[in-house]
């Protein structure tokens, strides 16, 4: 091989570890209850979808899908059904599917966020000196389960936007609330969050942990939270991103590098992102509509101006969108609709938007997400290495980039 053709193959090399390194998908939490009620989602020429979770790897170039997992949830608020139960069936379609896996930890029967982090019913009489226990032993036998099941998580998040803390205590109570500008309960914090990690290391070593919070209109909260947590073993800051509450992309993107300055040891993903195909909330802290029309153009005009804004950003490794099989079109399953799905309500179709975030993965350019499947995803051509060789089984593909039809794709 000559001199040329080695600087030639590593060159091809370098960017197929950098692709390797962003990931693209969505929150999937409900997909099991909108198949249960026989939802219609529907391709750009109106054809039925028979398996979302395929459509997306194969047409939206998803390769990461994050799950939810509540403790006891009792079923009596929208979308709060995910126990592990209900997701253990979705977690194997999302491995077979040779995707990977992301576990939200919620440590609560309820939504755990910036306003609610209560305690899971189960744990209320639970000793404060045995609370780091039971979260790791709850932790551990979730994990286990899932590894048996062949279900085993790729990036596990031990909570959700914990910004202000988690297992605050029962309904209704704030007892065990955690603020960055004071130093009341972050030792208990950073005691159950090292157990939870702990269980995560012994059972799934190789999967990434992740730090989930939600500041991110606040570049010097957000440090001081990390810093607060800098002595836990973790992979990744995990953040929240929707404009109506986080301010606009500018201000996103001064953030980002204010935290990759901080902690550059840590990557950095978008866990939750999104925006609005109908209605904009009236008590919304910033107002884009006439940046991003609140409707399924201006959702796409959004995804692409975030994506244009990270795409090289190599410490930002993966954006997931939150909830894009979200359909009221003919049944509506989540109540109220939240309107943030990347399906058109109007009609079941698939929203242009949805194609935006596969550019992060250099699958395609914007002017081929309009034209069915890209030719570097058709299941009917050839692939081949990036050296050359013949790949003879497909379905079996590990991680890496290949190339078909003389388009590179990334696995």
């Amino acid at each position: 091989m000559t001199r040329k053709s080695l600087l030639s193959l590593f060159l091809l090399l370098s960017v197929a570890l950098s692709a390797q390194q962003k990931f693209v998908g969505g929150d999937i939490s409900m997909l099991p209850s909108y198949e249960k009620a026989n939802v219609q989602y529907t391709d750009r020429d109106g054809k039925r979808i028979s398996d979302l979770v395929t459509f997306f790897r194969d047409r939206a170039g998803f390769n990461i899908a994050r799950l939810r997992l509540f403790v006891n949830p009792d079923g009596k608020e929208t979308g709060v059904l995910q126990d592990l139960d209900y997701i253990l069936p979705l977690a194997k379609r999302i491995k077979e599917a040779g995707m990977n896996f992301m576990l939200d930890f919620h440590y609560s029967d309820t939504w755990a966020d910036p306003t609610d982090q209560r305690t899971p019913a189960a744990w209320t009489s639970v000793p404060e000196s045995a609370l780091p226990d039971t979260v790791y032993a709850y932790t551990k036998r979730i994990l286990e389960q899932l590894v048996a099941e062949g279900a085993a998580p790729d990036f596990i998040q031990t909570g959700n936007e914990i910004s202000y803390g988690m297992l605050w205590g029962p309904q209704g109570t704030k007892t065990y609330y955690c603020h960055y500008d004071k130093d009341n309960n972050w030792d208990r914090l950073v005691s159950l969050l090292a157990q939870a990690g702990k269980a995560c290391r012994e059972v799934c070593p190789d999967a990434k942990i992740i730090i989930h919070t939600e500041r991110t209109n606040n570049l010097t909260g957000s440090e001081k939270i990390y810093n607060r947590l800098a002595s836990l073993d973790y992979d990744i800051i995990g953040l929240s991103y929707y404009p109506e509450w986080h301010n606009d992309i500018k201000s996103l993107k001064s953030l980002l590098a204010g935290l990759h300055n901080a902690f550059p040891d840590k990557d950095i993903m978008l866990v939750e992102t999104g925006y609005y195909n109908n209605w904009y909330p009236a008590n919304a802290s910033y107002n884009f509509t006439s940046v991003w029309p609140a409707s399924p153009a201006g959702q796409k005009l959004f995804l692409d101006d975030l994506v244009a804004a990270t795409v090289d950003l190599d410490y930002m490794t993966g954006i997931l969108y939150w909830f894009p099989e979200e359909n009221p079109y003919n049944n509506r399953v989540y109540e109220p609709w939240y309107n943030h799905g990347l399906f058109n309500p109007n009609s079941g179709k698939v929203s242009d938007a949805l194609f935006s975030l596969q550019v992060l993965r250099g699958i395609t350019s914007g002017a081929e997400q309009l034209s069915g499947t890209p030719a570097c995803l058709k299941a009917d051509l050839p692939v081949f290495t990036i050296d050359g060789r013949l790949v003879t089984d497909t379905d079996r593909l590990p991680q890496g980039i290949y190339i078909r039809n003389g388009s590179k794709f990334v696995k």
